[in-house]
C-alpha cells in the first residue's frame, strides 16, 4: 500500500533534480491509477490529490506555473485522478453487491443443502459441491442424510435436469420430501414412492418453465445403510449413474437389476423387487456422484473416467479419497466445470466390522448386483 505514495515521492524528485529538460511529472498518474487496484476510494482519492500536490510542487519550483504546458498537465493529472476515484467507486459498489449475493447463496445453501454431518451413525462422510455458474455455490445437484425410525441411515442424491441457479427450486422439492419421509415410512420402495409423488404433483409449480420449456424430471438414488451387524445396504436407483463400492482397495460398479426412470418422468407403484441389496463391511467405502462428474470433458473432449481413478488412489479415508478426486477432476477439465457435479464419499468405519461371515462381494471391477449387464449407455 505504501508503493503508490514512494512513487509520488520519488517521481516529484526524479523530475526537480533533472530540471525542466527531462519533464517526469506526468507519471504521477501511475499513483492513483496503482491505488484504485489495491484499495479503496479513500486511498484513490488521497493518492490522486497527492499527486496533483506533487504536479503543482514540481511547476513552483522550476518555474512556469502559469505556463500552458504546466497547467495543461496538473489539469490532465487532475482529471485522470479524478476518474480512477469514479471507478474505484463503482467497483466498490459492485464488490458490496457480489458480497451481499454470496452471503444470499451461502444461505441458501445452508438452508437447502444442508451439510451432512462428518458422522453419522456408523458412518464416516465427506462431500464436495461444485456448481457450473460463476458466484454461485449451489445448482441443481442434491443430497441429503436422515435416520430412518429403525437402526438405518437413509441418503438420497440426484441431479435435476439443467443446472444452474434455475433448478434450485426443483432440487429443494426433492430434499424437502426426502427430509419428510425418512423418518415416517419404514420401507425403502415407500419412501421413493412418497418422494415421486411428491415431484409429480409439485413440479410445475417450482420448474423454470418460462425459461426451459423441456420436459423437467429428477434423477436420484436412495440407500438405506443399516447399522447391524449385517453390514446391510439397499439402494433404489431411479435414473441416475451407478454408485462405486471400493472394498479392499478394489471398485466395484453397483449396478441396479431394474432401474425406475427418474423423479417426474410418470407415476407408478414400486415393488419390493426394485430394491437391490449389497453388502457394505468396516472399512469399506461408497462413492456417490452425479453425472456432472463422469461427464466432465478434458479438452481433448474425453470424460472423466471415474471408476478408473478412484480405484487408483489410496483409499484412505473418505476425506483423502475425496481430495484425490476433486484435484484430478479439476485438472482433468482444465479447472472448470461446464455442468454442476456433487460428490459423495461415505466409510461404514471399521469398528463396525460385522461379526458374522458377510455375503460375499465379486471383485470383479464391473459388477452387476444380479442379472444381465446393462445396454451401452444405460
Amino acid at each position: 500500500m505504501a508503493v503508490p505514495f514512494v512513487l509520488v515521492v520519488t517521481i516529484a524528485a526524479l523530475d526537480i533534480y533533472t530540471g525542466r529538460d527531462i519533464q517526469l511529472g506526468p507519471l504521477l498518474v501511475i499513483a492513483p491509477a496503482l491505488t484504485a487496484s489495491l484499495a479503496g476510494p479513500r486511498l484513490t482519492a488521497l493518492a490522486g490529490v497527492l499527486a496533483v500536490a506533487a504536479q503543482v510542487l514540481i511547476a513552483v519550483l522550476l518555474g512556469g506555473l502559469t505556463t500552458s504546458n504546466r497547467v495543461a498537465q496538473i489539469i490532465a493529472l487532475a482529471a485522470l485522478s479524478a476518474l480512477m476515484f469514479f471507478m474505484r467507486c463503482v467497483r466498490e459498489r459492485r464488490d458490496r453487491a457480489l458480497s451481499r449475493a454470496r452471503s444470499v447463496a451461502e444461505t441458501a445453501q445452508r438452508v437447502l443443502l444442508r451439510p451432512p454431518p462428518r458422522r453419522i451413525g456408523p458412518l464416516q462422510v465427506a462431500w464436495l459441491y461444485m456448481s457450473a455458474e460463476d458466484e454461485t455455490e449451489i445448482g441443481g445437484d442434491l443430497f441429503a442424510f436422515a435416520r430412518a425410525a429403525h437402526a438405518a441411515t437413509r441418503v438420497v442424491i440426484g441431479d435435476v435436469r439443467g443446472n444452474g441457479l434455475a433448478a434450485i427450486g426443483e432440487a429443494s422439492l426433492v430434499l424437502g420430501a426426502f427430509r419428510e419421509g425418512a423418518h415416517r415410512y419404514d420401507t425403502l420402495p415407500g419412501l421413493v414412492a412418497a418422494l415421486g409423488d411428491s415431484v409429480s404433483r409439485n413440479l410445475e409449480d417450482v420448474a423454470d418453465t418460462e425459461h426451459d420449456a423441456g420436459e423437467h424430471f429428477i434423477t436420484c438414488l436412495v440407500l438405506e445403510i443399516h447399522d447391524d451387524s449385517l453390514s446391510a445396504a439397499e439402494m433404489i436407483n431411479c435414473g441416475h449413474p451407478p454408485p462405486l463400492l471400493v472394498h479392499d482397495q478394489r471398485v466395484t460398479v453397483l449396478y441396479a437389476r431394474q432401474p425406475l426412470p427418474p423423479l417426474g418422468v410418470c407415476e407408478r407403484t414400486i415393488e419390493d423387487d426394485r430394491i437391490d441389496p449389497f453388502t457394505f463391511e468396516g472399512g469399506d467405502m461408497l462413492v456417490l456422484y452425479t453425472d456432472g462428474v463422469i461427464e466432465a470433458r478434458s479438452p481433448s473432449g474425453a470424460f472423466y473416467p471415474l471408476a478408473e481413478r478412484v480405484a487408483s488412489f489410496p483409499a484412505t479415508n473418505p476425506d483423502t479419497l475425496l481430495h484425490h478426486i476433486h484435484r484430478d477432476l479439476l485438472a482433468h477439465v482444465g479447472g472448470h466445470l461446464a455442468d454442476d457435479a456433487a460428490l459423495l464419499v461415505i466409510e461404514r468405519t471399521p469398528s463396525h466390522r460385522p461379526h458374522l461371515t458377510p455375503h460375499p462381494i465379486s471383485h470383479h471391477r464391473h459388477h452387476h448386483l444380479s442379472g444381465p449387464p446393462p445396454p451401452p449407455g444405460s
